[in-house]
């Protein structure tokens, strides 16, 4: 059985974890195969749809550094199926993220679509790569009309990705997504308010007797 991303976090401690609580057994004698080392067209797609992610990096002094990342739909790029990549746009100027890479490229990667109530976790490794040095990279990173100021890219190789379970995702929409359907009905409220509008001049016009 092959189950990469658990196989690359089940230390002895969450595998005693896991016994404690009962679940070890689950594991040991899950049968299916996900290696899940290789994206396919559906992660392709759910990455591409995304216009934010959380990224965990961890420090020398051992404390892991989660960060929230955005930018427009489809900013982290699928390079080819184990690799991606983003565009590290000028921020806080606190680098946490960027020094903590330095000294250990793992890192923790957490894609939530709200709406649909997905979540994709990946682990990676990733390197810095200046933009000014890799011209062809800075065009497949670029993101016109976009305010953020790119500073550098961020290349991560995939290690393993897993899907997670919709559970306690709350459906969340962005104005963006809810304004289809609130088009029609800011069509409509025009349209009444040009008809309460003839009725007042109607009935503010004198009549004849």
């Amino acid at each position: 059985m092959a189950y990469t991303f658990l196989d690359l976090l089940s230390t002895p401690a969450v595998q005693a974890a896991q016994t404690t609580q009962g679940s070890r057994k689950v594991w040991e004698s899950l049968t299916a195969d996900r290696a899940f080392n290789r994206f396919t067209e559906a992660e392709a797609a759910f990455i591409a749809a995304r216009d934010s992610f959380y990224l965990a990096s961890v420090s020398e002094s051992g404390w892991p550094y989660v960060q929230h990342r955005g930018g427009p739909a489809g900013f982290l790029r699928v390079l080819d199926e184990t690799t991606l990549a983003f565009a590290d746009f000028s921020g806080n100027r606190q680098y946490i993220s960027l020094g903590n890479v330095a000294a250990d490229d793992r890192v923790s990667l957490i894609l939530v679509d709200y709406p649909n109530r997905a979540r994709l976790k990946i682990l990676a490794h990733m390197e810095v790569r200046e933009l000014s040095a890799d011209p062809e990279l800075a065009a497949k990173l670029a993101t016109p009309g976009y305010r953020g100021r790119p500073e550098r890219a961020f290349v991560l190789k995939l290690e393993a990705f897993d899907w997670n379970c919709p559970q306690h995702i709350t459906p969340r929409f962005t104005a963006g997504e809810i304004e289809p359907a609130l088009a029609p009905l800011r069509a409509r409220l025009a349209a009444l308010e040009v008809e309460n509008q003839q009725l007042r001049d109607q009935l503010a016009t004198p009549k004849d007797i």
